[in-house]
């Protein structure tokens, strides 16, 4: 059976983990809230424990994130993702 999950209360946590500004919890690199989504910089919110592993939908399963380190993150539990840096380059196109 699919789970149901409220549209409301996903709004609701994600204001309140943004509140903070807080850094990405994967890359630990700072977020920049103002960068609209699909952008893979922009901010989302990430499960913790993901669902096809048991995790919840509640506040404390949340975790900010950039939207590229969530989607690399994929569905794998907190001790298998892989270590994630930023590299920037002076590029000039």
């Amino acid at each position: 059976m699919a789970r149901k999950r409220s549209s409301a209360l996903r709004d609701k946590h994600r204001r309140l983990i943004a509140r903070g500004q807080p850094p990405c919890a994967i890359c630990h690199q700072p977020i920049d809230y103002t960068i609209p989504y699909p952008d893979p910089d922009s901010f989302v919110v990430d499960h913790k424990t993901p669902f096809a592993h048991g995790g919840k939908d509640t506040l404390d399963n949340k975790q900010p994130a950039h939207n590229r380190c969530n989607r690399i993150k994929s569905d794998r539990p907190e001790p298998e993702v892989p270590k994630l840096r930023r590299h920037y380059t002076n590029r000039t196109w």
